[in-house]
């Protein structure tokens, strides 16, 4: 009887953190998502403030390409379930074209805030800066609670 146990309580160990793995997972895309959108706050008001201090704006690319990088890939950070802990509105999921298109606008406004400040027009750059804005507003106002 003993020798059954032991493989009979590691089989079911197993399985209880195999059958968990989906919370690992939530909380993990989750975690991911919340620091991706922190670093581009960050982005955001570093590169405000070169537009607003009228500095050479070629030093913007690079967050630019950062923030169009982690935009593309947005809708995966918001796999079905994932709300523990989120202020993910429910519209995320229901109206999930809505969500991803909005998501295709940030990265493609990050896009042209990336070429315009490799090209080192200081208008097209705060041009684009502004679309980004707008982009990541228009996706707050719809799928981010308050």
């Amino acid at each position: 009887m003993k020798r059954l146990l032991l493989p009979v309580g590691l089989l079911a160990l197993a399985l209880g953190a195999a059958g968990s793995g989906d919370a690992w997972a939530q909380g993990d895309v989750i975690a991911q998502r919340k620091e991706e959108m922190k670093r581009s706050g960050a982005h955001l008001e570093a590169i405000k403030k070169i537009i607003d201090a009228g500095e050479a704006v070629d030093p913007i690319a690079p967050r630019a390409q950062e923030m169009n990088g982690y935009f593309a890939t947005l809708a995966t950070l918001f796999p079905a379930g994932s709300t523990e802990n989120s202020k993910a509105r429910p519209e995320v999921w229901s109206d999930r074209a809505g969500f991803e298109k909005a998501a295709a606008n940030a990265t493609e406004a990050a896009a042209k805030l990336a070429s315009a400040a490799g090209s080192g027009d200081k208008g097209a750059t705060a041009a684009a800066f502004r679309e980004v804005g707008a982009s990541c507003g228009a996706c707050h106002r719809n799928y981010r609670a308050r």
